[in-house]
């Protein structure tokens, strides 16, 4: 497979001096759907977090739902058909019917109602896994009850530039009978064309992070949001496939991948794991991973008419670049 890329040249007349400026912009294509991406020069659009977080997590707290002695109170319950509790806890996590739904099933699961507050650098692999495994039981749940829902996707808004209405951190749950369109676009990707990604990365060398053992992680060649990293698990096509061995592997690969994104000075993220129906052969479990503008006043959102509107990210944060940041942390 080769991964294709096409330069552009920009070119203006600089006020300063009067002489001609030329830019390079890279177009890349995704191997995958085929969505284009452009890599623009390095502006530092996307700077370090020095907001202060913590103060504003005690100023929100007041009026958390999520938060212990609310949770139960105010945020709902599942129907007794999906589960007899209204809730399906594991550990700390707490996970509950999404008040404001985005499918026929939809989900919202804290790590704890206690942690309010949870920089991305604290996020342990207990957390995640636990969190992860009130996911993946709804999911569950949901296709005994309702067989035709057989999409499945777990997702995470974390802090308010990714989306979250809420600060308190949670993941979210959606389970249809229909796919979202990133669903249906990798569903419909040959099972050979996610082979051959993999191994020309693998061969590459410039993004490929390395293996947690079923899971393989590289950061994404067209990302659609800043240092977008990309992961893989074969043999498993839905949320509803993960056994505790795989949300546990899952959980250290995301933890590092968190810690990472710490370390380069971000605290909000999205991130989507894309499920087919189970059994779909040759579909790889995947997600994307990617880093949003930190919170902050006047903060410039990382979000635009392109990404938006024309489905095209657009990012300063070179992927080889990002790769070289994160270094030999997926390296077992």
């Amino acid at each position: 497979m080769k991964l294709r890329r096409e330069l552009l040249t920009a070119e203006m007349i600089d006020p300063g001096t009067g002489q001609p400026v030329r830019t390079t912009i890279e177009v890349r294509f995704d191997p995958l759907t085929g969505h284009s991406s452009r890599i623009l020069p390095e502006r530092g659009l996307m700077p370090a977090n020095d907001f202060d977080l913590e103060a504003f997590a005690r100023e929100s707290q007041p009026r958390c739902p999520f938060c212990p002695d609310r949770i139960d109170r105010l945020t709902p319950r599942l129907a007794a058909r999906i589960h007899p509790d209204g809730r399906i806890v594991c550990g700390e996590a707490v996970l509950f019917a999404n008040l404001h739904p985005y499918s026929s099933h939809s989900s919202v699961s804290v790590y704890s109602p206690r942690l309010h507050y949870l920089p991305l650098g604290e996020i342990t692999q207990r957390l995640l896994a636990d969190n992860l495994a009130t996911q993946v039981a709804f999911t569950k749940a949901v296709m005994a009850a309702e067989p035709q829902s057989r999409w499945a996707s777990i997702n995470a808004n974390h802090m308010l530039p990714s989306g979250s209405s809420l600060f308190h951190p949670h993941l979210q749950g959606i389970v249809d009978s229909q796919p979202t369109t990133l669903q249906r676009l990798l569903a419909d990707v040959p099972p050979q064309r996610f082979d051959a990604y993999l191994d020309a990365e693998r061969r590459s060398g410039e993004r490929y992070l390395g293996d947690t053992g079923r899971i393989q992680w590289l950061v994404s060649f067209a990302p659609i949001a800043p240092a977008e990293l990309r992961a893989f698990a074969t043999g498993i096509s839905s949320p509803a496939e993960l056994d505790d061995d795989l949300i546990g592997e899952l959980a250290h690969g995301l933890g590092l991948a968190l810690g990472a994104y710490a370390e380069m000075g971000f605290e909000s993220f999205n991130c989507s794991i894309y499920g087919a129906p189970p059994g779909t052969e040759g579909y790889p479990l995947n997600l994307r991973l990617a880093c949003r503008s930190n919170l902050t006043p006047f903060y410039r959102s990382d979000s635009t008419f392109l990404e938006r509107l024309h489905w095209e990210g657009a990012v300063d944060l070179a992927p080889e670049s990002v790769a070289r940041q994160i270094g030999d942390r997926f390296a077992r």
